[in-house]
């Protein structure tokens, strides 16, 4: 007779383990094209009250919206493509997050590792790249590429040490399960509304002289309604009506057209500028060891 195993169990016996090329992670998440599509992923994680009044209290985001973007990317191509050494991350993060505690105006406490904002982090994630990575692909994901992709996304969780009792089984219930937090959990927070005004509006660095200020703002500003377009494009619509944005079907035509522009040009680019420089590290170095394993298999004996 077989014993029933739990969800909890299951988990349990799974190994954390990093990522490598036969995954689909390896392949998508390293692309230059990862603001477009993490846009909507950072604004989702900003309307949950947890995080919200923890990010509101520790964060840099607002003072220093470019090194705090420019540290984020680096971390999360860490997640994918840092080998053992991303297990190590997942770890610091983790410990970076211990203290970082708040209590809000309603005398509420929040813990940035409480199971179910810790968890929402990585849901975005799914998010990101099953539903809001839609406008820059040439084909639809099918449901099974929807499965694998959020299997993978459940190791990452593994590795970060997210509660079992916060991973739904499949990615249909995940579906149902990110719908109902969309729906009633989510709420407008001043930080939210705050991320969108710095996604818009990309504040000076420290590197960037004062006097050449406006020349950075003249550059800067537009990617910054791109970025912003996007990122309010692909957030899912209650959450959008929830933060009173307004999007038409003339926005939704211009990011159709955008966005195919986008999905069948990055292809085109040679490795190196399609991927962040630790991706496309990451990627070299894996070819260069398979071609090493070829030479020893192949070697005389």
């Amino acid at each position: 007779m077989t014993t029933p195993v739990s969800r909890s169990e299951r988990a349990d016996r799974e190994p954390r383990r990093p990522f490598g090329p036969d995954s689909r992670m390896w392949d998508e998440v390293g692309l230059i094209t990862f603001p477009f599509t993490a846009g909507s992923a950072f604004l989702l994680q900003t309307m949950e009250p947890s995080i919200a009044a923890v990010v509101d209290e520790h964060s840099s985001f607002r003072t220093d919206p470019v090194g705090r973007a420019v540290r984020s990317i680096a971390s999360v191509m860490m997640w994918i493509y840092g080998g053992q050494e991303a297990l190590g991350e997942a770890d610091r993060l983790r410990e970076m997050h211990t203290t970082l505690n708040t209590v809000d105006a309603h005398e509420v406490r929040h813990t940035a590792l409480s199971s179910g904002p810790w968890a929402w982090v990585l849901h975005t994630a799914v998010y990101a790249y099953t539903e809001g990575n839609r406008p820059f692909t040439r084909t639809p994901l099918t449901e099974e590429e929807k499965q694998q992709y959020y299997q993978e996304v459940v190791q990452l969780m593994r590795n970060f040490s997210v509660a079992p009792k916060e991973i739904p089984d499949t990615y249909a219930e995940w579906l149902e399960f990110f719908h109902d937090r969309v729906e009633n959990h989510l709420v407008a927070t001043t930080v939210s509304r705050d991320f969108l005004t710095v996604t818009s509006k990309i504040g000076r660095p420290a590197f960037v002289p004062r006097p050449l200020a406006p020349l950075w703002r003249a550059a800067t500003a537009p990617v910054g309604r791109m970025q912003y377009f996007f990122t309010v494009g692909t957030t899912p619509a209650v959450a959008r009506d929830k933060l009173g944005l307004t999007w038409t079907t003339t926005d939704q035509a211009i990011m159709r057209v955008l966005g195919w522009i986008i999905g069948r040009t990055v292809p085109l680019l040679p490795e190196r500028l399609r991927y962040f420089p630790i991706a496309y590290e990451a990627r070299r170095l894996e070819r260069d060891r398979a071609r090493l394993r070829l030479l020893i298999d192949r070697r005389p004996r």
